[in-house]
């Protein structure tokens, strides 16, 4: 019993995530909107893409910057990696629950509003020198 255990820890560790990277769940905005701008930060190194978020005005560039700012802080404490080396190597937005409401219509009868949430995940990777292999 304890040696499959062992070999199912040792398989969850290898295809762990090795790169710094941070989610944020539950976020109250529809993932269609937060995928747009994932669109504009992504393959961008980290101060550029922060100077994006800062500027875009769509409401989830908030949430977006939170996660790039913790993603990048996890990789500052946790693996020793300079802010300034670090570029987004991926990110994406998958749908969360859905609050789901009733909008009261003619005839007694009843329209579903699906109020929609997001995981944000944002990934960091430092970047590759053009001598480097």
């Amino acid at each position: 019993m304890a040696t499959n255990m062992n070999k199912k820890t040792q398989r969850v560790e290898e295809k762990r995530e090795k790169r710094p990277y941070a989610v944020a769940k539950y976020v109250r905005v529809s993932p269609y909107k937060v995928r747009t701008v994932l669109a504009l930060i992504r393959g961008k190194s980290y101060r550029e893409a922060k100077a994006i978020l800062e500027h875009v005005t769509n409401g989830s560039a908030l949430a977006v910057k939170k996660v790039l700012m913790s993603a990048a802080a996890n990789a500052e404490h946790n693996q020793g990696m300079d802010r300034e080396d670090l570029f987004v190597a991926a990110c994406y937005a998958d749908g969360g629950q859905m609050l789901k409401r009733m909008q009261p219509v003619s005839k007694g009868r009843g329209h579903a509003i699906l109020k929609r949430t997001s995981h944000i995940t944002v990934i960091l990777d430092v970047k590759k020198l053009e001598g480097e292999i």
